[in-house]
């Protein structure tokens, strides 16, 4: 077959259309390249060529439509597939893994990637709901659909700081070390496509600052006041707070209580493990004024959480305006609230408690051996630990 230096006259020629059937016509430039004209008029670009998956004999394999590919397009593409060819790679099996790298892309979006993290390795992580309300309450909306390889490290900077400055340094440090443990976990996998990490080079430090120790603790005078304040406010915020000081439980493990962890009739708070910053399950035997105060509370049908402003179907989420409110109600500023659970866990060593039992009320893990070979719940131990504090509470309240 004759070899011709191809052009887009000579493509274009009604002389190149063939009677019947089709003719291919080889470039003399381009080794292998070839037009094929049909009958109908119809060109298309072609290498002919051994390839590595059909050595013996030489194959046609289409390279593009003339109009959708230019010849200089076609060229440089023949050229491309003959050095894949002379380094023993089949053009078509690089471009399948090219296409599938491209749909990973576009399917491996941060919400999939996160909910992935979040089902196979939240077990490993110290604060387990925290983890999953930061990744996909907190940053999802920004981010849920983007592929995850997309999103720069600008962006996370902006997302984190936009935690500092409402007031949460803490809880900046824990979201900016899940989106690290994250990509880490995606790179690791060698399933989601992505190679490298944007949180790499985000340094704590210089993005949010010194993460100093909490220490704070409020006064008799100063609980009293926020436990008044909170009678203030009104369902939902205000049993919540108070709640906080009744049991010294963590802020989300109270906001997020369902009614079917309460069993009215033993006054047994059982938060499952999948809400805990341990990974299981923990009993809160209440007290008398801790069972009275959710006697007290409303219930809904739209769903079973207990503190909430959509008729049961969510839990309340976003503290700011209210703990703004019992800021201004109970004259009590600069603390956190969880500083409710330090104070509440100081005020304990006071009492006529074991120090074990002390640490199990707020569901700290039983020190050395004691997690091994003491199994005993303490149930007993920790209903009256809780009913001294509500006492040591109605003196200072009172």
């Amino acid at each position: 077959m004759a070899r011709v230096a191809l052009t887009e006259r000579f493509i274009m020629s009604p002389k190149r259309v063939p009677g019947s059937g089709r003719i291919d016509y080889l470039d003399s430039i381009v080794p292998g390249l070839a037009v094929r004209v049909t009958a109908q008029g119809h060109r298309s670009f072609v290498l002919i060529a051994r390839y590595p998956s059909r050595p013996r004999n030489p194959t046609r394999r289409a390279l593009g439509v003339h109009g959708q590919l230019t010849l200089d397009q076609a060229r440089e593409k023949a050229r491309a597939w003959l050095e894949m060819i002379g380094c023993g790679v089949d053009p078509r099996v690089e471009a399948e893994r090219e296409r599938a790298a491209n749909l990973r892309l576009q399917v491996n979006t941060f919400g999939a990637v996160a909910e992935a993290f979040l089902e196979r390795h939240a077990a490993g992580l110290a604060k387990q709901a925290d983890a999953r309300r930061t990744l996909l309450v907190d940053f999802g909306p920004l981010w849920r659909d983007r592929p995850i390889n997309d999103i720069r490290a600008e962006e996370i900077a902006q997302a984190v700081r936009a935690i500092v400055e409402r007031g949460a340094p803490y809880q900046a440090h824990n979201a900016l070390g899940y989106l690290r443990r994250m990509f880490t976990w995606a790179i690791g996998t060698h399933q989601f496509g992505v190679r490298s990490s944007p949180v790499e080079r985000l340094k704590p430090r210089d993005l949010i600052g010194v993460r100093a120790p909490r220490e704070r603790i409020l006064s008799d005078e100063e609980l009293r006041s926020v436990w008044n304040g909170a009678g203030e406010m009104g369902y939902p915020y205000g049993p919540l707070i108070r709640l906080l000081i009744l049991t010294g439980q963590r802020v989300r493990e109270v906001a997020d209580m369902t009614w079917p962890e309460f069993t009215a009739a033993t006054g047994l708070w059982t938060i499952p493990a999948a809400r805990m910053k341990g990974g299981r399950a923990h009993e809160v035997p209440l007290g008398p004024a801790a069972i009275g105060l959710l006697a007290g509370l409303p219930r809904f049908n739209a769903g079973p959480f207990v503190f909430t402003t959509t008729s049961g179907a969510k839990a309340v989420n976003g503290f700011s305006k209210a703990k703004d409110r019992i800021d201004a109600l109970s004259g009590v500023s600069g603390w956190k609230l969880h500083d409710l659970r330090r104070t509440m866990r100081t005020r304990l060593s006071a009492l006529p408690v074991q120090d074990l039992v002390r640490e199990l009320v707020i569901a700290h893990a039983k020190p050395g051996l004691h997690r091994v070979y003491d199994q005993h719940a303490y149930q007993a131990e920790k209903r009256e630990a809780l009913e001294l504090w509500e006492g040591r509470l109605r003196a200072i309240i009172g």
